[in-house]
């Protein structure tokens, strides 16, 4: 698989290839991304799942989003480093942790998501769309609205 870009955790037992560049990507500051990533947000680069190979052994952790959703996370086992995540309401996505990735550059983020739960020491970058919280049903169009407003 050619790569637009590669990842890996800090171990460097998990390691990702994707042959396409992200088609969005977001600053979560929901609670969870902010207990999962230890700081005030995470940021994720969405790509459709055929994308984007994984090998390495990882550990998943599944836990229901305020729509109800079920946001599976996949980690590490051996040095706790967050990979990506899958969310149950879009089954062909894959949402790459940013901190996984091994050329930062290449994401580019487009969208604030739950603003209204950063932390006021992690402020939300002003240049970029905000929504209070999650667009209504998680929707990709509506996200891809605000990013063009």
């Amino acid at each position: 698989m050619e790569s637009a870009f590669t990842g890996s955790c800090l171990c460097g037992n998990v390691q990702l290839k994707s042959r396409m560049k992200p088609q969005m990507a977001a600053h979560c500051h929901c609670d969870d991304c902010r207990k999962s990533s230890g700081t005030g947000h995470c940021t994720h680069a969405a790509l459709p799942k055929e994308a984007v190979e994984v090998t390495g052994e990882l550990t998943f952790f599944d836990k229901p989003a305020d729509s109800g959703n079920v946001v599976t996370r996949g980690f590490c086992p051996t040095c706790g480093s967050a990979m990506y995540s899958l969310n149950s309401s879009m089954t062909d996505l894959i949402f790459v942790r940013a901190s996984a990735v091994d050329q930062p550059e290449v994401i580019e983020p487009q969208v604030n998501v739950y603003a209204s739960r950063a932390p006021s020491w992690d402020e939300v970058d002003p240049k970029l769309p905000a929504f209070p919280e999650m667009p209504p049903q998680g929707s990709r169009e509506v996200i891809e609205e605000g990013v063009h407003e």
